[in-house]
């Protein structure tokens, strides 16, 4: 079997961009993957392209060469976008390798620990905040998020469809609505007492709403230096968080805020790869290590898994993109041991579930796969192609 063709497609997901690959052998199989192309990734499709075509002629089913070729070809530019296109093929001749033995990439990797994978809802309310005008029934059928009371209402909707646990990003609402107070030049912003006390507020109108069962996660990013973490990982201590969820380059400084509160640290999803995850472990800088499956590889993406297991720590998948990217965190998710919980975007456009020839399933905070080879789904060009973005 050798890789004969390559396409990509790029898709309007509403609020986000998702870009799919499809390798063709010449025997007519096909594999599939997803890359993100939002948020600064613009390019990252040509990238996918000019990796993906070098490798046409050679067989996908040979995982551990074409992981070479990639690592020698993006050796001198090693991360950032180089490591995000080079996943997507990764992926892609994955699930070929995987339809041409008949059996679910999970299968392929040693079989699945769990068949119902744990998920927290990602950005519940946040989504429905920053892109209001689309909900209300004016593309989507759920309620807007215009004001402060209105969270409450996102995290009771969590609760009745049985999550438990649900992410949120800290929020400002004024007349216009609600939106993101994010610092500029790498995040510079400070946590003064009227965002503490707007972060505190919104906690408690989510808690409200979903219950005191509910677990909460808070994703401040790359927004503060080690002192604004510091003063916002003290302020929501009472709220016993299932973690505080932030982003720093320093493995000491992450390390420092986590020994100064007893609120669990949630960190790494841009870290890529085990040479630069090494150093966060060894400070024990995280209480849960997160890592993209989309942005490494599934292949690295285990070996990172593996490395955090090796240093007692827990791994999050990180679902911040589409469909299919979905199934594939949670092929990774079903399969590793120290699986804590993965991330899945729950509020989606109307023709999200159309993307996939076999959607996945959200029961009960759990995601249930779609079975078959390969990834058990594959998306529908028709429907790519009519949504194209």
């Amino acid at each position: 079997m050798k890789i004969a063709k390559l396409d990509t497609f790029t898709v309007d997901g509403g609020w986000d961009s998702w870009g799919f690959l499809k390798l063709t052998s010449d025997a007519g199989l096909a594999g599939w993957s997803e890359f993100a192309t939002t948020r600064g990734r613009k390019g990252l499709r040509e990238l996918v392209t000019g990796l993906g075509e070098g490798l046409i002629g050679q067989d996908p089913r040979n995982l551990a060469a074409i992981e070479l070729r990639l690592g020698g070809l993006t050796r001198s530019v090693t991360g950032g976008l180089a490591a995000h296109a080079a996943g997507a093929v990764i992926n892609a001749c994955l699930d070929l390798k995987a339809k041409a033995l008949g059996i679910p990439v999970y299968e392929l990797l040693g079989g699945r620990l769990r068949e119902r994978v744990p998920v927290y809802w990602s950005r519940c309310g946040v989504s429905r905040a920053l892109n209001a005008k689309l909900f209300d029934g004016a593309v989507i059928d759920r309620p807007a998020v215009r004001k402060l009371a209105d969270l409450a209402g996102a995290g009771r909707e969590a609760r009745e469809r049985g999550f438990q646990a649900l992410k949120t990003n800290l929020l400002v609402f004024d007349d216009k609505g609600g939106r993101r107070p994010r610092g500029e030049g790498g995040g510079a912003l400070h946590p003064d007492g009227s965002l503490l006390a707007a972060l505190t507020a919104q906690l408690d109108a989510l808690r409200d709403g979903a219950g005191p069962e509910m677990r909460l996660i808070v994703d401040l990013n790359f927004d503060y230096k080690t002192e604004g973490f510091r003063r916002i990982a003290k302020t929501v201590e009472p709220f016993d968080l299932l973690w505080l969820e932030m982003d720093s380059y320093d493995p000491e400084a992450l390390a420092f805020v986590r020994r100064s509160t007893s609120t669990p640290i949630g960190s790494l999803e841009a870290v890529l790869g085990r040479r630069a995850l090494k150093p966060f472990l060894a400070a024990q800088a995280v209480d849960v290590a997160i890592v993209d499956v989309m942005y490494n590889g599934m292949l690295e993406s285990l070996r990172m898994a593996s490395l955090a297991e090796a240093h007692e720590v827990n791994v999050a998948g990180h679902g911040f993109a589409g469909p299919l990217a979905t199934v594939i965190s949670g092929h990774f998710a079903s399969v590793i041991p120290n699986l804590r919980i993965l991330e899945c975007d729950v509020d989606e456009v109307p023709w999200r579930p159309q993307l996939l020839s076999r959607p996945y399933r959200l029961e009960g905070g759990a995601l249930i796969l779609p079975e078959g080879p390969g990834w058990g789904t594959e998306p529908d060009e028709a429907a790519l192609k009519a949504h194209a973005g």
